[in-house]
């Protein structure tokens, strides 16, 4: 395994760090490790801090990727943001393109501090919405 994954709880959410090599190989382990941990811990919301070194995953892998994992995991999230330190070209925006169109709840953002708003948000939005919700 040539990644670090850590994890921090936060009320409202868990956020995953991970650092290490780009591969395939590595992104599909650490987002089963995410997923089991937002399932283990009873987390619908999670932050993916991810900051991979190397080459780009090009994008027949990411629709790969993305497309496998909206289908296995559907139903364990209701929000997932998505930060690649790393990402300067369209990639992550197509990834969660794929992700949508598979009603996978997912949003790529810049920076940590604007998921981690979205994140807030979707959360009173839920508190609202619930029965007796009072958006507190």
């Amino acid at each position: 395994m040539s990644y670090q994954l850590t994890f921090t709880q936060y009320p409202t959410y868990l956020h995953a760090a991970v650092t290490g090599q780009n591969t395939r190989e590595n992104v599909a382990r650490y987002m089963e490790e995410v997923i089991h941990e937002c399932i283990a811990r009873n987390c619908l919301r999670v932050l993916i801090e991810e900051n991979l070194t190397g080459p780009r995953l090009g994008t027949s892998e990411i629709f790969s990727l993305v497309s496998a994992g909206s289908l296995r995991f559907m139903g364990t999230l209701r929000s997932m943001a998505y930060v690649d330190v790393n990402a300067h070209d369209d990639s992550m925006h197509f990834a969660e393109s794929v992700a949508l169109n598979r009603s996978f709840p997912v949003r790529v953002f810049g920076s940590v501090a604007a998921a981690q708003k979205w994140l807030l948000i979707e959360h009173e939005r839920a508190a609202v919405s619930a029965p007796g919700g009072s958006g507190s």
